[in-house]
């Protein structure tokens, strides 16, 4: 099992934590990372673009110009997509971009990316993570303190809205629990900072 180094919020080494090798020792599958972050990004999009066709623009009942002595090339209708004003050609419509995936590669992919921060050094375990009252000064200290990167991902057990609305308002660093954690945004975030119950409860899910 990997060993990493648990600190406190004032950066001080606060004990040894092991990571389960199963959820934080595999080799990273990067085919199965780069399909769920592609499944995830398409499942962003809204799909409300829309634009006009030929058959959709207004007008278009009467020839612009006559056929011959204008100068111009031959046309017959205001409406098409070479007129000023005409319709788009190949018009975009809403749709719905969203997909799914198989369940085994969403998992793989969680535990590819959960292993590449440790793998890399980017992981940081904390023993606890608490405020007595929402403090964005508080979060950047501490975020200091650890020595995290400008773009880090908070992972907590449990909701606490103290630590949430401590980090909302810092550029670059973002909260999750658990539970609504994903692969884009940990590979996205240089730095993964976990609590030391946020480390159980993956292992327990993920084990």
């Amino acid at each position: 099992m990997a060993k990493v180094t648990m600190l406190n919020m004032s950066g001080a080494e606060a004990g040894v934590i092991e990571l389960n090798d199963a959820v934080f020792g595999i080799a990273p599958n990067e085919y199965a990372v780069h399909t769920v972050i592609k499944n995830y990004l398409a499942n962003q999009r809204q799909g409300t673009q829309s634009a006009l066709n030929r058959g959709e623009v207004r007008g278009g009942g009467k020839k612009p110009f006559r056929q011959k002595g204008t100068g111009r090339h031959r046309q017959g209708s205001s409406t098409d997509p070479s007129q000023v004003g005409g319709g788009v050609v190949f018009a975009p419509k809403p749709r719905d971009y969203r997909y799914t995936i198989n369940k085994k590669v969403k998992r793989l992919a969680m535990l590819s990316a959960l292993s590449s921060k440790v793998q890399e050094n980017e992981i940081i375990v904390l023993d606890a993570l608490t405020f007595e009252a929402p403090k964005t000064k508080e979060m950047i200290k501490v975020l200091a303190n650890v020595k995290a990167a400008k773009k880090a991902l908070i992972v907590t057990a449990e909701k606490d809205e103290n630590v949430i609305k401590s980090a909302a308002n810092i550029p670059g660093v973002r909260t999750a629990l658990v539970g609504t954690m994903n692969v884009y945004e940990i590979i996205n975030h240089t730095s993964l900072i976990l609590t030391a119950d946020a480390v159980k409860k993956i292992e327990e899910v993920y084990a």
